[in-house]
């Protein structure tokens, strides 16, 4: 136990130490000493709330964490059924590897204002840019898992006369589950980086602004705690999926 806990924390000492002799030789960056002080007055009273445009950053989480619940929801209604389909039906899937192949590549910060055109708000144009970009690893590890069901279990389907619906529900998704649990688990990621990015730039309540107005208000040693707050957040929501996928992975069986 003690061996596996050794190499991350001496990770760790050495990122504070690396930046500790940055911080010393630039004025203008907070040690570690200076940005703990300053955490442990921002989290003693992390949902407050002076109006709209004046919370605390716990509610900046929380927000930034329902627009990614929402947009990465509908990815997932969207994205797990289609590669299934992509997976199942050849022609399908010929017939949108180009799509995908083209669209995938996109910057999040290019589908951003189709959202804004779109929906004329800020909140559903950022959950639209969440659900665009977090659907692709859904729908490629998806269709990559129906696609290595080894064909013998697919005859045997055919011989006893099983329905499609059936060679799915019983056969397809047991051996798909560890394929879309990796791309869910990819998809969480690519939704956390995404919302920081938009949040900065439709404003309103979410981390990605609280870490834009920090800038303009010159607290430096603020963003260097969004920075740890946006890390931990989004390796808790790694992990907990990765908690998952060994629970139903055929490994642990």
């Amino acid at each position: 136990m003690l061996g596996n806990l050794v190499p991350p924390l001496l990770g760790l000492c050495i990122m504070v130490g690396l930046w500790a002799f940055v911080a010393l030789n630039n004025d203008s960056i907070p040690g570690p000493i200076a940005t703990w002080e300053a955490a442990t007055k921002l989290f003693a009273d992390p949902f407050y709330s002076n109006g709209p445009n004046d919370q605390g950053i716990g509610w900046n989480v929380l927000s930034s964490l329902q627009r990614v619940g929402i947009g990465f929801g509908f990815a997932a209604l969207v994205g797990i059924p289609m590669g299934f389909i992509l997976g199942r039906f050849t022609f399908v899937n010929r017939m949108f590897e180009p799509v995908i192949s083209l669209l995938r590549p996109v910057s999040p910060l290019a589908w951003l204002p189709i959202g804004l055109l779109v929906f004329k708000r800020a909140d559903p144009a950022a959950t639209w840019t969440i659900f665009i970009c977090s659907i692709w690893p859904m729908i490629l590890n998806t269709a990559q898992g129906v696609q290595r069901v080894p064909q013998d279990y697919l005859n045997v389907a055919r011989v006893l006369g099983l329905s499609e619906d059936k060679i799915i529900t019983r056969i397809l998704f047991p051996a798909v589950l560890p394929y879309m649990l990796t791309g869910i688990r990819l998809s969480i990621g690519t939704a956390w980086l995404v919302i920081v990015a938009a949040e900065m730039l439709t404003g309103g309540v979410g981390i990605g602004f609280w870490v834009w107005d920090e800038w303009n208000n010159l607290k430096v040693e603020h963003i260097l705690i969004a920075i740890f707050v946006i890390g931990i957040v989004g390796f808790l929501l790694e992990q907990f999926l990765l908690l998952l996928a060994r629970r139903f992975s055929y490994e642990s069986r």
